[in-house]
């Protein structure tokens, strides 16, 4: 919007004309520091362990690693990551304003096949500087990955993407989420209601209520993440990449009888494609595809693959 190299408006002018304030076009957002992204990893890995975890007891367990840091920083610091503790509470927080809070619909019900139920969630992934966030769609039944986005904001612009993406691969009886306002929002929402999907969404504080996708974040945390030191957004993109075909594609989950998710999603005879994904903050779709012969060269490396 703004031209510095303009010939005829100076950018003092361009700045007035668009109600902008000369000091805020110059302004770059400042980063963490390093001493809170080393408290934002071990946080992160503290919470996968013990979700029930609130602020009063993360901030003990900081100081049992020689981390002095008050509530304060904690309690902020959660924030970023998007997380609290999984314990039923009293309700702490409204949904963003025009947002529709719809029933959690899914309690007793039994899970009996694929599309039936759908479900999404947001997570954290730390970068050597930095971090992002990862969104992903799975299939409750199968527990197969649909699509998987990633961004370095909350908005929610990354969530719809992959809503975009995985809707292409089929539609859901339910569709099951957290009551984050990226999920509430009319734009997400909306396309689900347009091709007559149920909504579902969990109580404040029960992150129970979406237990396979918490599951799911463990694993996609301790077998890729937390093995690997991404460098920066693209190694994280390419990392998650192999690591969701590898886990659609070979690896043997107990609760499915020791078969792949892609196996039972899918059926014999059809191995399910690529996991869909949009590049960049979803404002444009895009199918990923990688490169497969890369991707199928470290999956058959992988330790994972000895399990």
């Amino acid at each position: 919007m703004v031209e510095l190299a303009h010939p005829e408006i100076s950018l003092g002018r361009q700045c007035e004309l668009l109600g902008l304030a000369r000091s805020s076009f110059y302004y770059q957002q400042r980063g963490e520091s390093e001493r809170n992204l080393k408290l934002l990893r071990l946080l992160d890995e503290q919470y996968t362990r013990t979700p029930f975890y609130g602020v009063p007891r993360m901030t003990a367990w900081l100081g049992t690693q020689g981390e002095s840091v008050n509530e304060k920083r904690v309690r902020r610091l959660l924030r970023v990551l998007g997380l609290e503790a999984i314990y039923p509470k009293p309700r702490l927080s409204d949904a963003a304003a025009g947002h529709k809070i719809y029933p959690y619909l899914l309690r007793n019900v039994a899970i009996t096949r694929v599309n039936q139920v759908w479900s999404t969630d947001i997570t954290y992934i730390r970068l050597r500087q930095g971090f992002i966030y990862l969104v992903a769609v799975i299939d409750w039944f199968s527990r197969y990955v649909l699509s998987w986005e990633v961004s370095v904001t909350m908005e929610s612009s990354f969530c719809v993407a992959a809503l975009d993406w995985a809707l292409r691969t089929g539609r859901p009886e339910i569709f099951n989420t957290d009551q984050g306002a990226q999920f509430t929002s009319q734009e997400f929402t909306g396309r689900l209601l347009a091709q007559g999907i149920v909504i579902s969404m969990d109580g404040r504080g029960r992150a129970l209520d979406n237990i396979f996708i918490e599951r799911f974040w463990r694993s996609v945390k301790y077998e890729e993440v937390y093995l690997n030191d991404y460098q920066g957004v693209l190694a994280a993109v390419s990392g998650l990449s192999c690591y969701f075909q590898f886990y659609n594609h070979q690896r043997l989950h107990q609760s499915l009888g020791y078969r792949t998710p892609a196996l039972v999603y899918h059926g014999p005879g059809h191995d399910g494609g690529e996991v869909y994904r949009s590049h960049g903050s979803g404002s444009v779709l895009t199918r990923h595809r990688g490169d497969e012969r890369r991707q199928n060269e470290r999956l058959n490396q992988s330790p994972r693959n000895s399990l």
